[in-house]
């Protein structure tokens, strides 16, 4: 089999129908399985969505998982020569997985490739980002990043003025939807359930670096995306402040034994303080 489309849903059933619509409305040329994990949704019918979409495998977990745990579970059940995560609050586009396919396919050397992400009134989504590199990470929570946004120094952590028309090398493509190779993933192994939220995908494709993968973006494959439709439903201040924990956890176990002390713990005081300051 060649893809493997999963897809983790938490009280988010409205957008799930529409996903799948747009899967089985455009599906990739290929033999492909969508398996689609629900963390104990309050709005999920399951026998609803079985009848609506009989080709979809379900599976329905008795507690919230988290988005790594959830996406491992379906991970490990799969078949694909590709895995697609994709959010359920996104809708693809004719074209859209073949063209991902045939990404991946003529780039035997990429672990992941991410697609480009729009919004329903038709802006791109700023899905780019490097990986979260010290320097990068305190011009950011210091605010320098905002005053010299498209300086490739100082505002390299967002990378607002990387162009979303070109196929490109990059660090870290957003998880929306997110092509991942079978081989790769034996290679460097799940996601990581220590970030259930934020950075697991970050987390994996900092690995897949690290073990000599490359990661791409490409244009070919277009992604309308809502955004935030999990992440929304909960307290926004609990949000950001467990995505910033993600973020010390990242460095806790990547950086901590890499850089001098008085620097790693200069970076998560930095991190830990914003969550006070930012609204």
């Amino acid at each position: 089999m060649r893809l493997s489309v999963i897809i983790v849903n938490w009280n988010t059933s409205s957008f799930l129908a529409e996903c799948l619509e747009s899967l089985a409305t455009h599906p990739p040329s290929c033999e492909h399985e969508i398996i689609v994990v629900d963390n104990n949704s309050k709005d999920f019918d399951e026998e609803a969505f079985v009848r609506r979409f009989p080709q979809v495998h379900f599976i329905r977990s008795e507690s919230n998982l988290g988005y790594a745990a959830a996406n491992n579970t379906a991970i490990q059940q799969s078949r694909g020569e590709y895995i697609l995560l994709l959010n359920p609050d996104t809708r693809v586009t004719e074209g859209a997985l073949d063209s991902l396919i045939a990404f991946m396919d003529a780039h035997p050397d990429a672990a992941a490739c991410g697609a480009k992400l729009i919004r329903p009134n038709g802006q791109v989504e700023l899905s780019v980002r490097s990986f979260p590199y010290p320097f990068a990470i305190a011009c950011e929570f210091l605010g320098l990043a905002k005053i010299f946004p498209r300086c490739r120094v100082i505002g390299r952590y967002r990378m607002r003025w990387f162009s979303y028309d070109q196929e490109a090398e990059v660090d870290q493509p957003m998880g929306s939807c997110l092509m991942l190779r079978q081989t790769a993933v034996e290679d460097v192994g799940l996601l990581d359930e220590s970030f259930p939220i934020f950075f697991n995908e970050v987390d994996w494709l900092y690995r897949a670096r690290m073990r000599g993968w490359k990661i791409y973006f490409t244009p070919k494959a277009l992604v309308i995306h809502h955004g935030g439709a999990a992440t929304s439903q909960a307290d926004r201040r609990a949000m950001i402040r467990e995505s910033h924990e993600s973020l010390v956890r990242f460095y806790n176990k990547h950086f901590r034994n890499r850089l001098p002390k008085v620097v790693y713990y200069a970076i998560v005081a930095l991190i830990r303080l914003s969550v006070f300051i930012r609204r």
